[in-house]
C-alpha cells in the first residue's frame, strides 16, 4: 500500500551542538524537488550541509551533501521506505557544531531527524486526486449539495451558473458522470 504525508512539516534538533532542521514535503515531480532544494540553499546558505532523499515513484535519490558516504542521504531514505511513503522528500539541514558524531552518530542523527518530523503529520492511503472545474445550474446545485462536503470545495463563484472548483477522488467524479454532470480536469495529480 502507497502512503504519503499528509501535510509538509519542519522539525528541529539538535545532537552534540549541532543543529539538525527537517523539512518533509509532498511532491508530484523532481521539478518541485529541485525548486525546494534551491529554495532551502538560499535560505539556509551558511549551512554545513544540506542533505536529502525523495521517492516519486519509481525515481528514489538521495544525497549526502559531502557528509561521509552513506552517513545522511541513506539513513534518510531507509526511513521514508520504512514507511512506504512517496511523493515525499526530506531535506535535512545541518550546522555543525564543533562535535565530530563519527559514521554512526551521523547515521542515528539522521535517521531521528526524519523519523521525528514524521511524527508531526499524519500518514495516510495515498488517493489519486483531480482538481476539478464545475459548472452547474442553481437547480442542479441541489444535487450538488448532497453529492459533496465543504472540504472537496476550493472555491465557488456565483453568477448566472454556479462555477465550483473542487478536489474529487475517482469515486466521486464518476457520480458526476453518472448525473451526466460537464466537468473540466485541471489537475489529475492533485495533492
Amino acid at each position: 500500500m502507497i502512503m504519503v504525508i499528509e501535510s509538509n512539516v519542519i522539525n528541529e534538533i539538535e545532537i552534540n551542538k549541532s543543529r539538525f532542521i527537517t523539512y518533509l514535503y509532498k511532491v508530484k515531480s523532481k521539478d518541485e524537488v529541485l525548486e525546494h532544494l534551491n529554495n532551502l540553499k538560499k535560505e539556509y546558505k551558511d549551512a554545513t550541509h544540506i542533505c536529502y532523499a525523495y521517492i516519486l515513484d519509481n525515481l528514489i535519490k538521495f544525497d549526502d551533501d559531502n557528509e561521509p558516504q552513506g552517513t545522511a542521504g541513506l539513513p534518510i531514505l531507509e526511513v521514508l521506505k520504512k514507511n512506504n511513503l512517496n511523493h515525499v522528500v526530506c531535506f535535512v539541514i545541518r550546522y555543525f557544531g564543533g562535535i565530530k558524531l563519527g559514521s554512526g552518530g551521523l547515521i542515528r542523527a539522521y535517521s531521528n531527524s526524519t523519523s521525528l518530523c514524521l511524527k508531526k503529520t499524519k500518514i495516510v492511503k495515498y488517493q489519486e486526486l483531480f482538481k476539478v472545474k464545475l459548472i452547474v445550474t442553481y437547480q442542479e446545485n441541489k444535487l450538488i449539495e448532497k453529492l459533496l462536503k465543504t472540504d472537496n470545495i476550493l472555491d465557488t463563484i456565483y453568477d448566472n451558473k454556479i462555477t465550483y472548483v473542487l478536489v474529487l477522488n475517482k469515486e466521486l467524479l464518476n457520480k458526476l458522470d453518472s448525473y451526466n454532470l460537464k466537468y473540466e480536469i485541471l489537475d489529475n495529480n492533485y495533492f
